[in-house]
């Protein structure tokens, strides 16, 4: 899956001031991105506020990304959830043809035991008919899924073939990496630590802030992909005081609001989410200012 080999970036979804969506705003973003070495787009996962999208809207925005993209990258769907049949229902009935792969969400909420996990995934598995990548995330999740569970799956269902991990753990990504077989991929879901698992062996990264800054961010990934240490560790420092400002309140207000300091949306969020205040949105400007 050379395709998904690089930075990917997990797509906010734009809204106007009356919180119906930007397709506008979506389009400009998608072509900011192609324009500036993103590796492919992820749509619909936890920074596209995926929870408090409908169906139909979820239609809308795949449809206006596709438009956008005009077959130049790969595309990424988010497909998960807690309720296992009605993942298996949805991947069954979602046109899944313009899509390289889909990302699935661990369950979350239930918290089920580790063979809870394997099984929701197997189900997956064979529900879907294009690749699946494994996506972890406990700190939203409440429930790690433990790399033997990853490695498990990994090694049972040939059209499983990545795992988003973003469990802000660098003991996890080394067993990971040691144990995964030859051919599968360690995808970062961690920004401020996918630097070092691209220099460890990893395939690079599912970003958040890679949208904002996909030049100097997909820059960092190839560096670190190739071994170049050095040139990958300089833009990496140079990122991190951004990284952690986008994350200081909730995701995706953060990178909500760089993307509206760079004129490519507003910063609209829908509840539960707030918008960044105001004390946060300057940190963002000198930030930028500084970068």
């Amino acid at each position: 899956m050379n395709s998904l080999v690089g930075m990917g970036v997990a797509l906010v979804t734009p809204f106007k001031s009356d919180l119906t969506i930007d397709h506008d705003a979506l389009a400009k973003i998608v072509e900011f991105n192609i324009e500036n070495g993103t590796d492919y787009l992820v749509i619909s996962g936890t920074t596209g506020e995926s929870v408090t999208i409908t169906k139909d809207e979820k239609r809308e925005i795949v449809e206006t990304i596709i438009k956008a993209n005009a077959g130049r990258l790969p595309l990424v769907i988010g497909i998960g959830g807690n309720n296992t049949a009605a993942v298996v229902e949805e991947l069954k009935s979602t046109d899944l043809s313009p899509f390289t792969a889909v990302l699935s969400v661990a369950p979350y909420y239930s918290k089920p035991t580790q063979e809870g996990i394997y099984q929701h995934f197997k189900a997956v598995a064979q529900a879907s008919s294009i690749p699946v990548i494994l996506y972890n995330v406990p700190g939203r999740t409440a429930k790690n899924m433990e790399p033997e569970t990853s490695l498990r799956l990994a090694q049972d269902f040939d059209n499983i073939v990545a795992i988003k991990e973003a469990g802000n753990n660098p003991e996890q990504y080394k067993t990971l990496l040691k144990n995964k077989p030859h051919d599968f991929l360690i995808i970062s879901g961690d920004d401020d630590l996918v630097c070092d698992v691209v220099l460890a062996g990893g395939s690079g990264v599912i970003s958040v802030i890679g949208q904002a800054l996909p030049k100097l961010f997909s820059t960092m990934i190839h560096k670190g992909i190739s071994g170049d240490k050095t040139a990958a560790k300089a833009l990496e420092k140079s990122a991190m005081p951004l990284i952690g400002l986008i994350f200081e309140e909730n995701n995706p207000a953060g990178i909500k609001a760089v993307l509206e300091q760079l004129g490519l949306c507003n910063d609209s969020v829908r509840l539960p989410l707030v918008p960044a205040t105001e004390s946060l949105k300057l940190k963002i400007k000198t930030a930028l200012s500084e970068l």
